[in-house]
């Protein structure tokens, strides 16, 4: 029993909180995804939300660690999430037949990686209320784009 209380202490409740929203909220946005027959679904979205709120919470305990001891920024870390989405995006991007497909998959992503440091970082609000607003971007201007296409004739596949 002492081994689980040492185990799960204050910071490492805290640490699995904030890693559990980055992933949960990273599994709504892919579960919208998935409904749009998109190739990156929840687990991509989790595994990006997730991963950013890891290296986040990682140069948290790190900053803390080592404070007054080494001129450690936990930002830094931080802003290389970006950095490394931005790979992965830009291989999510193609150009095919004239089209250039991917692209917001890509953008996507990258917002899941800041919900994902938001997260990391505990700003669980700010989280969810990115969270909110990209399923709004995701649905509600989907159809209002459809419909914009409809009415000045143009659709993804030529057709109305």
């Amino acid at each position: 029993m002492e081994l689980l209380l040492t185990i799960f202490d204050q910071q490492t409740i805290e640490i699995i909180t904030r890693l559990l929203v980055a992933m949960l909220l990273g599994m709504i946005l892919g579960t919208e995804r998935v409904f749009a027959h998109k190739v990156a679904g929840m687990r991509t979205y989790a595994f990006v939300s997730l991963g950013a709120a890891l290296f986040v919470v990682v140069s948290w305990v790190m900053t803390e660690q080592y404070v007054g001891l080494t001129n450690f920024d936990p930002l830094r870390m931080a802003s290389q999430v970006v950095v490394g989405i931005g790979f992965l995006g830009a291989g999510m991007i193609i150009f095919r037949d004239a089209r250039l497909e991917g692209l917001t998959t890509a953008a996507s992503l990258w917002v899941a990686a800041g919900i994902g440091v938001a997260a990391g970082f505990g700003l669980f609000t700010l989280a969810a209320v990115a969270t909110i607003f990209m399923l709004f971007v995701f649905i509600g201007m989907w159809a209002i784009e459809k419909k914009i296409k409809q009415t000045v004739g143009i659709w993804d596949n030529g057709e109305l």
